[in-house]
């Protein structure tokens, strides 16, 4: 199924890969997207959605130094987050605080509040504790977890505790669990490691290829979706995790990230390198699978995809629900097109 366009457009002046929702920031839908340019000054754009709904206009314009791999919003402060950052050769990452009366300033630059630095592996993401105000925040990079303990006010992050992949494992990313706050998860390219934050220890993995992306159902306990480059999108419950309960087809080409929604059970997106967006509306109830598993399959995967959004020219990597409106949602493409569309028609057809 394909729509017409309806998505409201902004541009960005540089290619990117990074769009995260403003959660903290429960009086507007607001984004923050970052840019990608390696001989321009980058920038990141404080985005919002008009009150009627029918606009986004920029709210906040602020130079970055290096490209940015990684942006996200911090849950509890909308003027904090923290990116990842390159120059090329070099990877590091930082927490920022967007000025207080940057609206009226007329070149308003970020205040980095400190630097997460490590001796080891190229930096991959930053997760924050889930929900709520809290100092814990975890690094991934290529070769380690590193837990962190942040402290705003005196502007300082302190490594509390770290534990390495293993020798065999590269890992690219991972998701904090909303249930469990003792729990992470990190993906690499054939397994979903976890961690307990507590100990940072590994407790168990998952066998799967090629994920880049993971994220944890946000009222479901135990279960999790993966987007996996050439094989969909797989949900997991991890009470089983041999195999996943179901698998959807993602993409023509990589499926490259994954959102379930934080609200609406069941509805997920998905983006890849075939310049799409996918919504999809699939059962998390492992009993109500196995039930089905008769059912053709090709069958269930049309049911499964509610719509197809195509109003792109160029690969997908940034992907973010709404958290104040969970029927909003912004995607970006490498072109630095940021597209915002309403699911709403979907949500009354639950």
């Amino acid at each position: 199924m394909q729509a017409a366009s309806s998505g409201i457009g902004y541009g960005l002046k540089y290619q990117a890969r990074c769009i995260s929702d403003v959660k903290a920031d429960t009086d507007h839908t607001s984004f923050l997207a970052g840019t990608l340019s390696l001989k321009e000054e980058n920038e990141v754009h404080l985005i919002r959605l008009s009150s009627s709904g029918a606009e986004l206009f920029c709210e906040g314009l602020f130079s970055h130094p290096n490209e940015i791999w990684d942006l996200v919003s911090c849950p509890f402060d909308q003027r904090i987050f923290s990116t990842v950052y390159s120059n090329g050769e070099t990877y590091g990452a930082a927490i920022w605080q967007i000025p207080e009366l940057y609206g009226e300033l007329n070149s308003p630059q970020l205040e980095r509040i400190t630097s997460l630095d490590t001796d080891s592996g190229k930096i991959k993401c930053i997760l924050w504790w889930p929900s709520g105000r809290h100092d814990k925040l975890v690094s991934i990079n290529e070769e380690n977890l590193y837990l962190w303990n942040l402290d705003v006010s005196k502007k300082t992050a302190q490594v509390q505790s770290q534990d390495s992949a293993g020798m065999l494992h590269k890992l690219s990313g991972g998701a904090w669990d909303p249930h469990d706050m003792s729990s992470v998860a990190a993906n690499c390219e054939s397994y979903l490691q976890f961690w307990d934050v507590r100990t940072m220890k590994k407790t168990t993995s998952i066998e799967c290829s090629h994920v880049c992306s993971v994220d944890y159902h946000p009222q479901k306990q135990h279960i999790l979706v993966t987007a996996e480059h050439e094989s969909g999108i797989h949900i997991w419950d991890l009470r089983k995790p041999k195999v996943p309960i179901q698998e959807l087809p993602g993409h023509t080409h990589w499926t490259w990230t994954v959102k379930c929604n934080p609200e609406y059970d069941g509805m997920i997106l998905s983006a890849g390198t075939d310049s799409t967006v996918n919504l999809w509306l699939a059962s998390t109830n492992h009993d109500e699978l196995t039930t089905e598993r008769q059912i053709d399959l090709s069958a269930r995967w049309v049911d499964s995809l509610l719509n197809t959004y195509s109003d792109y020219e160029d690969s997908i990597y940034g992907l973010t629900w709404s958290s104040r409106e969970p029927w909003i949602f912004a995607s970006l493409s490498y072109d630095g097109r940021v597209v915002v569309e309403s699911v709403k028609p979907f949500i009354s057809n639950k």
